[in-house]
């Protein structure tokens, strides 16, 4: 009878009865008795009454008994560790035990009782284990280290285990070379820092011995090590790739992925000339081919990665389009995969085969499907020039079936035709405009608007059709009404004496009706341009455009190489890095290929960051204009445009004015209409945090007068770099508002004048929120003192450290660059007090690894005056607790970005170091607000 009986009992007395069973003198009555126990457990019954009865049957000669009593044992030692130790005995025992499959369980189950009382106990065993002269012993040993040190890492380090491990490596029997690779990549996985795998020549070659030798997973585990290998030159390359090729024809298809992405990192390292690149190409071919005949999920996958090499070496699949077609039984998830590489294996050889397959595909019945082929054609027509005429006659036939779907995306691929093709298809524009009235997607609407503007010379109606957009401008998506407000403007720029009225109308509702920004923004810039100067404006919105490029959806390069490195994992799949998907990902080390052979690539490698020196050096001054904010400032220095100084004052746009003459210049409106002001709100220079918060006085007015600490100042920029400026300033924030307070200092022999400043992109959005007002030139060893207000609505871009901040300052002599480092308790904003639930269920769902500790030392100020300090810069405490003598701060803060950080601050009455520790979904800020808290507290 099969076992499935034991499953079948539910009695009631039934622990009384099997306890009794447990301690028989009968060995068969006894395995009963274990049997119906793990039957008992695996239905989820808690049999943990009977855990010294069933230890008791430990002492046993019966492998299947033992076995039972181990998994057992696995089961319940967690919750029952003072009971597991009874078992430790016998473990020892077992690891001396003549028979080689009992002293590999006993290490196996040693290593998955996850008990830290017991771990020490297993040391000794473990370590003959390592050594045994029986190899299916050693190799189970080797992952039990792995399993050892995810419990307890620095005991695994002290016992040495590690270089045991090491030495597995040049090990005699391939299984256990692959187990200790793998339970070596498994550590090194967890602390990227150290340098477990230390690969050379000798051990590379042990692991290419064993390759050919080892079960499949051995294999994977071997091939994805020696992918992390870095040969010192081409002839090692090839003979590794040599030696790997075979594996190209396994049956298992993550070992054939596996030897994929080692040939394809060191395929980098070869030069295309050798005989040997050619060959490799044409090996590789077969095998990923083979990989489409298996199940829709394994295709998927494949699919997936054939996509990356396929961006990679086009080469190596560019015969084997066919294997692309869809079969009509395929998910769909696999025929938009398979489309995908089809356009991207299309070249002037296949385009009538892929073209044909196209067309037919667009008739079939799956909608998401139809679309993408409808794109498809367009995409083929872009990449390949001789196939465009016959693409775009396949598209006419297409909208002539007048299907709604089909229509739309037909529309937008003849948009980027004309943009590749420019004077060559705008015969079907006529076509084109007859469908107007069916469109009704966002991108479909978008693209048609952008025709009719682009061609608006050549549209009789084109007003007309244009208005008929304008009747639900609110209503349309950015998207379109972007694209309308651009094509009336073509439109006006065109056939000025007729589209008078619809231009206004349409400026007027982009501008004061919209509360879009970008919209605006365009808006006002049409505007100005209409009304100053039509011919600039007619240079502007009418200019050449650049044809598009062929491929628009590639992956960026060095993505796609860091992709290539992770073929045949998850990363292969989402084509995305694991930083982006791993939780906790501060362990994924960023892998990159090889640098080809004979490039410079690797004495300019763009990772090659300053050197910790250099950083320190404060105030670093920034390089050249070369970089991106001086591009931004290569300001125009002419003379001061003369002219009333309201109008300049009273148009604040941003923080310079880029046109260098003032915008009041381009006042006098000489078009056809006057140009409104931009739609500054009114409290432009009102503080930011003055808004519903002190309406509501959500703060309860704790902390917001007081102001937070602000430090002395510092020298910035000296005279030196600056020709004789020399800018020293510090940092404020006051109710609310944040200021740079500067003092410009002349020590130069000429005045200065025509002060201006602006800041590059930085991590929290710092700007400038109103000009630099120097009133009076500033005259030689004069000084003067400016506050600066600042906003964090400006470009944000991470910083290294993030709280850089690279500034460049203008004058009537040059351009000046300096970086400076602001405190970060100028942005705590003041409606950063949490709630206490609140408080307790974001610190219990921020996971554990974002927790940070500082100690903040020689700091002797009790509980109550740490509190109100912290209170003065926007860190509030939620509660107070007093455990054990020490007094438990639990406080919050709010960057100006809203990201919350949360804060237990830890203070003895005697010791004058307090603990703090920080949690916070975005952990990079947490030792800039440590930096914040130490300054405020001591100052």
């Amino acid at each position: 009878m099969t076992d499935s009986k034991y499953f079948t009992t539910t009695k009631k007395g039934e622990i009384f009865e099997l306890k009794a069973e447990l301690n028989s003198d009968k060995k068969e009555k006894k395995k009963e008795a274990v049997k119906k126990v793990i039957a008992s457990m695996t239905v989820g019954k808690d049999v943990s009454a009977l855990f010294p009865d069933v230890v008791n049957c430990m002492q046993t000669d019966n492998l299947e008994l033992k076995k039972l009593v181990y998994l057992y044992l696995m089961n319940y030692a967690k919750s029952q560790p003072d009971m597991a130790i009874m078992a430790v005995n016998t473990f020892v025992k077992d690891c001396e035990d003549p028979n080689p499959l009992i002293r590999a369980l006993a290490v196996r189950t040693m290593g998955c009782i996850r008990v830290d009382k017991i771990t020490e106990y297993l040391c000794e065993p473990l370590r003959k284990c390592l050594k045994d002269e029986d190899p299916y012993v050693r190799k189970t040993a080797a992952v039990c280290v792995a399993k050892l040190h995810d419990i307890n890492a620095q005991l695994v380090e002290d016992q040495g285990f590690l270089d045991t491990l090491k030495d597995l490596i040049s090990d005699s029997n391939p299984m256990v070379v692959a187990n200790a690779v793998a339970a070596l990549s498994e550590i090194a996985e967890s602390h990227p820092s150290s340098n477990l795998l230390d690969l050379n020549p000798q051990s590379i070659n042990k692991l290419l011995t064993a390759l050919n030798e080892c079960t499949e997973w051995g294999q994977i585990f071997i091939l994805d090590c020696l992918a992390n290998y870095m040969p010192k030159d081409d002839r090692e390359a090839q003979s590794i790739c040599e030696r790997v090729t075979p594996r190209l024809s396994h049956a298992n298809s993550a070992v054939v992925l596996s030897a994929v992405k080692v040939l394809m990192k060191f395929m980098e390292m070869l030069s295309k000339d050798l005989d040997y690149y050619g060959t490799l190409l044409k090996k590789l071919a077969p095998p990923l081919v083979t990989l489409l005949s298996a199940e829709p999920e394994l295709q998927y996958v494949a699919l997936r990665n054939i996509n990356l090499i396929v961006q990679k070496r086009p080469e190596i699949l560019k015969h084997e389009m066919k294997v692309f077609f869809v079969k009509y039984n395929d998910p769909i998830y696999v025929k938009l995969e398979k489309l995908d590489i089809m356009i991207r294996l299309a070249s002037q050889a296949n385009i009538a085969q892929v073209l044909a397959e196209l067309k037919e595909y667009a008739t079939e019945v799956d909608v998401d499907f139809v679309r993408k082929a409808v794109r498809a054609i367009g995409r083929c027509a872009i990449k390949v020039e001789q196939s465009a005429e016959r693409c775009v006659s396949t598209l006419l036939d297409l909208i002539q079936t007048k299907v709604n779907y089909v229509v739309q995306e037909a529309i937008v691929v003849i948009k980027d035709i004309f943009r590749k093709y420019p004077n060559k298809y705008e015969s079907v524009i006529a076509t084109l405009c007859e469908n107007l009235d069916s469109l009704d997607e966002p991108e479909a609407r978008a693209a048609m608007i952008w025709i009719v503007g682009e061609y608006a010379e050549r549209i009789d109606n084109a007003d007309e059709l244009l208005e008929s957009f304008l009747e639900g401008f609110h209503d349309e998506s950015t998207q379109v009404q972007l694209q309308l407000l651009t094509a009336i403007v073509k439109l006006f720029l065109k056939k000025p004496t007729e589209t008078q009225e619809l231009v206004q109308q349409v400026l007027s509702l982009a501008t004061q009706d919209s509360d879009n920004p970008d919209l605006r923004d365009r808006g006002y810039i049409y505007w100005r341009l209409l009304s100053t100067d039509p011919v600039a404006a007619k240079e502007v919105v009418l200019a050449e455009k650049p044809l598009i490029s062929e491929e628009t959806d590639l992956i960026e390069p060095t993505l796609l190489d860091e992709l290539i490195c992770y073929i045949g994992t998850l990363a292969s799949v989402y084509h995305k890095p694991p930083s982006a998907f791993v939780e906790g990902s501060r362990g994924v080390v960023h892998k990159s290929l090889p640098p080809r052979t004979g490039s410079s690539e690797s004495a300019e490698s763009p990772e090659a960051a300053p050197s910790a020196g250099q950083a320190a050096e404060q105030p670093a001054v920034i390089p050249a204009q070369g970089d991106l904010l001086g591009d931004l400032l290569n300001l125009d220095l002419g003379p001061p445009v003369s002219g009333p100084p309201l109008a300049a004052s009273s148009v604040q746009m941003g923080a310079v004015d880029l046109l260098g003459g003032g915008l009041d210049s381009l006042m006098g409106g000489s078009g056809g209409f006057a140009a409104p002001g931009p739609a500054v709100p009114a409290s432009m220079g009102a503080p930011l945090g003055s808004g519903l918060g002190d309406l509501f006085d959500l703060t309860g007015g704790v902390g917001t007068l007081s102001g937070s600490y602000v430090a002395p100042k510092s020298v910035w920029l000296p005279a030196m770099k600056a020709k004789g400026l020399e800018i020293s300033g510090t940092f404020s924030r006051q109710v609310g508002s944040i200021s740079m307070d500067l003092v410009l200092t002349n020590k130069a022999l000429q005045v200065m004048s025509d002060f201006a400043i602006q800041f590059n992109r930085n991590s929290f959005g710092l700007a400038p929120a109103a000009p630099l007002q120097v009133h009076a030139p500033l005259a030689p060893n004069q000084s003067v003192e400016i506050s600066l207000p600042l906003n964090t609505v400006g470009s944000v871009m991470k910083m290294d450290p993030l709280n850089n901040l690279q500034v460049a300052v203008k004058n009537n002599i040059d351009v000046f660059y300096f970086s400076t480092l602001y405190p970060l308790h100028i942005l705590f904003v003041e409606d950063g007090k949490m709630e206490r639930q609140m408080f307790l269920a974001t610190w219990k769902d921020i996971p554990n690894e974002n927790e940070a500790q500082f100690q903040i030392k020689d700091c002797s100020l009790s509980a109550d005056a740490v509190s109100s300090k912290l209170q003065g810069s926007n860190i509030f405490t939620i509660a107070k607790r007093n455990v054990e003598g020490q007094d438990m701060l639990y406080q919050s803060l709010k960057l100006t970005n809203g990201i919350w950080v949360l804060a237990e601050l830890r203070i003895q009455p005697s010791n004058p170091t307090f603990t703090l520790s920080l949690k916070c979904r975005a952990p990079e800020v947490s030792q800039h607000v440590y930096q914040a808290y130490d300054t405020i507290l001591k100052n």
